[in-house]
Order: structure tokens, then sequence, then C-alpha cells
């Protein structure tokens, strides 16, 4: 068993891996729903390759630079790289709780290449 003050160090990493996050490619994937929630969205980590499958995005924490009239319309068709992190929260719908992943951006990087857009669309 861990004491308390052992754990304070990994938790501290924690915190600091999650804040530097990954580099992400955020697109609309093409498919249509009629009910919530809508699996519509998919986040690419470039790091792993893996796609997170019905994504939402937050663009809450993203700096003033970074939120220009345009951003929002290139995020969803996968033209922007974003560093941040996916985290999973709870929402109702229609009485119902599901867990959803977020992909949480903190910052944008760069214009994502055709190739990581189209890794990011494919279902």
């Amino acid at each position: 068993m861990l004491k308390p003050l052992a754990a304070i160090p990994l938790l501290l990493a924690a915190a600091q891996a999650q804040a530097a996050g990954s580099s992400y490619v955020f697109c609309d994937n093409g498919l249509r729903c009629v009910k919530a929630p809508c699996p519509s969205s998919n986040a690419l980590d470039l790091g792993t390759g893996a796609v997170v499958r019905g994504a939402s995005i937050d663009t809450g924490r993203l700096p003033r630079k970074d939120r220009t009239p345009d951003a929002v319309d290139r995020l969803h068709v996968g033209r922007l790289v974003v560093r941040g992190f996916v985290e999973m929260r709870t929402r109702t719908y229609t009485g119902r709780s599901y867990d959803l992943p977020y992909l949480v951006a903190t910052t944008v990087e760069r214009a994502a290449t055709a190739a990581e857009g189209a890794r990011c669309t494919a279902r």
C-alpha cells in the first residue's frame, strides 16, 4: 500500500501528463442519427493512431488567439491539429445517462495534413 506522501508525485505526474496532452485531429465522420447521443464525430490521436469514435469537442480552454471565426468549421472537417486530452463525461438524454468521450482542446498546434484528416474521418 502506498503511503499518502508517496502518492503525491504520482498524482502530480498524472496531472502534468494530462496538462501536456496529445495531438489530435477532430472531425465529422459522416454518420447521422435521429436521437442523442449521436456518434457523428471522431478524434484521431496522432501519437497512438487510435480513433476515439463518437467524440464531442470542448473548445472552452482554447486561448483567445486560437478562437478564430473559422476555427470551428476547420475543426469539424479535420483541418486542424489541436493539443488536448480525452475525458469521459456523463450526459443525460431522454432520462438515460451515457458516458461519452470529450476531446478537451487546449491549443491549436497547426494545420492538419490531408492524410491526417482522411484517417480521422475513416469509419
